[in-house]
């Protein structure tokens, strides 16, 4: 059966955004920080403008989770946030279904199309396995969103991107998670700017 998974990037502090979020302000103040070790990875650049950028670790990483993804979720401000900054064509390349309490027609972007889906992360997941092709699908953001699914028991492996960085304030990834749940480490890949852990959940 195909797996969920959540693909994050965190401060040392426990932060996956930085404060005063929103769509003029993606990812919050200095919170760009977290993904700038992606800009020089070539399987990222590739998802933008092909050609060029680095193929080691986290390359692998990177190319690893675009392949396994067959679609994905998000809520409603990450693809708030997003339809501002992401370039067309957005990076995802499969469809994406969107949490949200207000309907929206579907939108589509270079060949992305976002689904709004208003009856809960269980409805949202069902729909994107129906589409993945029996490919994994990936739980993208916000917090929130990554809360509701960790807290439904429904991730079967988490994967933080740890930057040496101090936000010092912004969104905690864990705050409001349930403490039983239970992880077991499954992968550590070291890199110079960047250190990918991945989490396997424990029933």
């Amino acid at each position: 059966m195909s797996k969920v998974f959540v693909s994050l990037g965190m401060s040392l502090d426990g932060f996956v955004a930085g404060p005063h979020a929103g769509p003029g302000n993606p990812l919050g103040d200095g919170g760009e920080r977290l993904h700038a070790w992606q800009d020089a990875v070539g399987a990222w650049r590739d998802r933008r403008e092909p050609g060029g950028g680095e193929t080691g670790r986290s390359g692998l990483v990177v190319a690893e989770n675009f392949d396994r993804a067959g679609a994905y979720v998000m809520g409603r401000r990450m693809c708030d946030e997003g339809e501002r900054a992401w370039p067309d064509p957005p990076p995802f390349r499969a469809p994406v279904f969107v949490l949200t309490t207000s309907a929206r027609d579907a939108w589509v972007r270079g060949g992305t199309v976002f689904t709004y889906v208003t009856d809960g992360v269980r409805a949202a997941l069902d729909q994107a396995r129906a589409v993945a092709d029996g490919k994994d699908v990936q739980i993208s953001g916000g917090a929130h969103t990554v809360r509701q699914y960790l807290n439904a028991g429904l991730v079967d492996e988490l994967e933080l991107h740890v930057v040496p960085l101090v936000l010092g304030a912004g969104v905690r990834l864990f705050d409001g998670v349930d403490p039983a749940l239970r992880l077991a480490k499954d992968r550590v890949v070291d890199a110079p700017d960047v250190t990918h852990l991945r989490y396997r959940t424990l029933r």
